[in-house]
């Protein structure tokens, strides 16, 4: 079964939907094929950064450090350590470029569970063509400087989709499951998707 991910390396619910659905794909008794698709959540960023708090606070106002607290607790959970207050905002199209050459490379799923833990536990700017660059290398990813065409025509793609909010799974090209669901739901919808698609 084909399973495309829709998601953002800085979104934390993105992180975490990807470490339910893969504990649910683990429990699945079928064969299922991942592939890891781009989204923007903030296409102006600049590739500078700036501490993610600041960002949050002045898009959202309001209590930031509250909000991103419950959320942290959510990923502690899931064994997830999201560190807010050292994650830096920065554009992630050099990173989604990076997923991709990985994904030519059989690295797409180590690639992106490296920018997730560099982002959201060490701190790093994953806009920052050095940092990517030494990520890429600690994973094994040989940066030709391809792929950025696709990873556009990808953005589209998801456009075309209608697709607004990460994380966003589509099973088969038919199916499409929003949000960061529970280890069971996804389980469920793999198990669902499979008996639809058997008929």
């Amino acid at each position: 079964m084909k399973v495309e991910i829709f998601s953002d390396v800085v979104c934390p619910w993105c992180y975490i939907g990807h470490r339910r659905f893969a504990r649910a794909v683990a429990r699945f008794a079928g064969e299922v094929e991942v592939i890891y698709r781009p989204f923007e959540l903030n296409p102006g960023a600049p590739a500078t950064g700036e501490p993610l708090l600041e960002a949050l606070e002045r898009k959202f106002g309001g209590d930031v450090a509250q909000m991103t607290g419950q959320v942290a607790a959510v990923g502690a959970q899931e064994g997830l350590e999201l560190r807010f207050d050292h994650a830096i905002s920065a554009g992630t199209f050099e990173a989604h470029r990076m997923i991709e050459l990985a994904a030519r490379q059989g690295l797409a799923e180590e690639m992106t569970h490296r920018l997730f833990a560099a982002h959201f536990t060490d701190g790093l700017n994953i806009g920052d063509g050095e940092v990517l660059a030494k990520l890429a290398a600690e994973v094994g990813v040989t940066d030709t400087g391809e792929a950025a065409a696709d990873v556009r025509e990808q953005l589209a793609r998801a456009r075309e989709l209608g697709i607004t909010s990460v994380p966003f799974f589509l099973f088969e090209e038919q199916f499409g499951v929003s949000g960061a669901q529970s280890e069971d739901t996804f389980l469920a919808a793999l198990e669902e998707v499979a008996e639809r698609t058997a008929r």
